[in-house]
């Protein structure tokens, strides 16, 4: 086995990637385009959710259970000794949560080896996720799909499948955040399963006291990095090696 340069013809070309989430946020324009984009919107809240749970976790707090519904949106119930930088930081796990999945994913299209361990590892999450945490009936049955189709693709299907899979599911997913600008930038309060509930910038600035704008602003600005940064890092002519 030896490291090969990628060949122009044998990765997704950069610009492709662009135009493909240029034409998924367009999509979103159009009542239609939200039905086609809905497993992936599905797929964005998941990651979002897991933002909080997960951040949580890291933080040393508990991650109890997580809730997808079939309209797209979710809740993360986690608990901790918090004080309030944790608590923001937990806040804003879940929308940059799909950000750094999709950098991520983005990221190890580098070599078709780490490609192939990603999707391992991604639909390996999934699958334990419905076992730990998602408790609706819904969000089982999604993730489980989710998870077993990513696994497939990662078993048995050829490298470049693999790469394009993981170089397109990142940029649904960071793209995914612009989707939720409303959400951001919008209303201190969403309504979510029939619960009124603070949004998560708004959230934010209770914790940290500047306005909910620069909250959603700085997270627009973070995503939009890492999609640079992981496209850079994913297409730079030194950097551009698999595994052959």
């Amino acid at each position: 086995m030896s490291d090969l340069k990628y060949s122009s013809s044998s990765k997704i070309g950069v610009v492709w990637l662009i135009v493909a989430a240029v034409t998924t946020i367009v999509l979103w324009q159009f009542y239609w385009g939200n039905y086609v984009l809905y497993p992936f919107s599905i797929l964005a809240t998941w990651f979002h959710e897991m933002g909080h749970g997960l951040t949580a976790i890291l933080l040393g707090g508990n991650f109890h259970k997580l809730l997808l519904f079939p309209n797209g949106s979710g809740l993360a119930y986690n608990s901790g000794n918090f004080g309030s930088l944790a608590r923001a930081l937990i806040a804003m796990g879940g929308p940059l949560g799909p950000a750094v999945a999709g950098g991520i994913l983005i990221l190890s299209s580098r070599r078709f080896q780490t490609a192939h361990w990603c999707l391992m590892a991604l639909g390996s999450i999934m699958l334990l996720s419905v076992l730990l945490w998602i408790r609706t009936w819904f969000g089982v049955f999604a993730i489980l799909l989710w998870g077993l189709l990513i696994l497939s693709i990662a078993f048995q299907t050829p490298q470049k499948i693999k790469a394009f899979t993981v170089q397109f599911m990142g940029m649904q997913a960071i793209v995914s955040t612009y989707h939720q600008k409303h959400y951001l930038f919008g209303s201190s309060w969403v309504n979510i399963d029939g619960q009124n509930l603070v949004s998560d910038t708004a959230r934010i600035a209770q914790y940290l006291f500047l306005p909910q704008w620069f909250w959603a602003a700085l997270i627009m600005v973070i995503s939009t990095a890492i999609f640079w940064w992981s496209l850079k890092i994913a297409y730079g002519s030194d950097e551009s090696i698999i595994k052959n």
